[in-house]
């Protein structure tokens, strides 16, 4: 088959291609491919050799754009993440919040409610505080003066505002409810936003942090985390009250709730930083 063009006679159209330069073009591992043809083809360059060994050679060059992954398998791939972390956390006996409400965990039935059932857990927590804060040990003769005992409080708030709270005795100060001022109780529940407390009268109570001032106490001395009842804590013979950190010595600290709306786990990591409290 063949053609007549404009300018020429007959063409076949299935004759060989030119050669450039007239010469055929071999391909060998002395000479591969792409230096030659990228030397051939720079041609405003005065030495093609030393461009392509300064910008091509041994450099990784992106021909085209990488294939994108599409929105439906990153959703399947969250998915499988979220079930395997799922299964990860039923595997180590964590329950979530939707499932600990479902169970009724943190709700106490009205004989499970009683102020002496907790004592134990305020005691472990005094044990807690004392290693916490590095408290010295009760001297075998009590000072005349109180205040000489009184350890350094500036290096407390750092640590205490990263503290656990379950099991210490907490007094409502000041808030908008008026009905809450005065409540006192040992924590045995903390979230984000509220304290569950035992009052003495064997009644669970829930104080929210907001707009509300905290009274708290740790001891001025030591006391051992093994011990269940240390000195002053006993129960007294007469009256079958249950002695607690507020019947010996200790250190009260101010905690403003608005700054402290934060759970347990979140503010052991969390850094705090200095802000002034005026209320309005």
């Amino acid at each position: 088959m063949s053609y007549r063009a404009a300018d020429s006679g007959h063409r076949d159209i299935y004759a060989p291609l030119p050669l450039i330069n007239h010469e055929r073009l071999k391909l060998d591992t002395t000479t591969p491919f792409i230096p030659g043809y990228v030397k051939n083809r720079v041609t405003r360059s005065s030495d093609p050799a030393q461009a392509y060994a300064s910008r091509v050679q041994g450099r990784q060059i992106l021909l085209e754009n990488p294939a994108r992954d599409s929105r439906a398998k990153k959703e399947r791939e969250e998915k499988r993440a979220r079930r395997t972390a799922e299964r990860a956390r039923k595997a180590v006996g964590v329950v979530s919040k939707k499932e600990s409400r479902k169970r009724g965990i943190w709700k106490l039935r009205k004989e499970e409610a009683k102020f002496e059932l907790f004592v134990p857990l305020h005691m472990l927590w005094l044990g807690y505080m004392s290693e916490l804060l590095s408290l010295a040990p009760q001297p075998a003769t009590p000072s005349a003066d109180p205040a000489s005992a009184m350890p350094g409080t500036a290096g407390m708030h750092t640590k205490l505002v990263k503290a656990d709270f379950h099991g210490a005795i907490v007094t409502v100060r000041q808030s908008k409810n008026p009905c809450l001022v005065g409540l006192s109780g040992i924590v045995v529940h903390e979230t984000e936003n509220s304290f569950k407390v035992i009052t003495r009268k064997d009644e669970q109570k829930l104080l929210p942090k907001l707009n509300s001032i905290f009274v708290f106490a740790v001891p001025l001395y030591a006391v051992s985390a093994s011990s269940a009842t240390p000195p002053g804590s006993s129960a007294d013979a007469d009256t079958g009250d249950v002695k607690t950190i507020l019947d010996m010595p200790h250190i009260e600290f101010e905690l403003y709730g608005n700054h402290f709306c934060y759970r347990a786990a979140e503010r052991a990591g969390r850094k705090f930083k200095h802000k002034e409290t005026i209320e309005l």
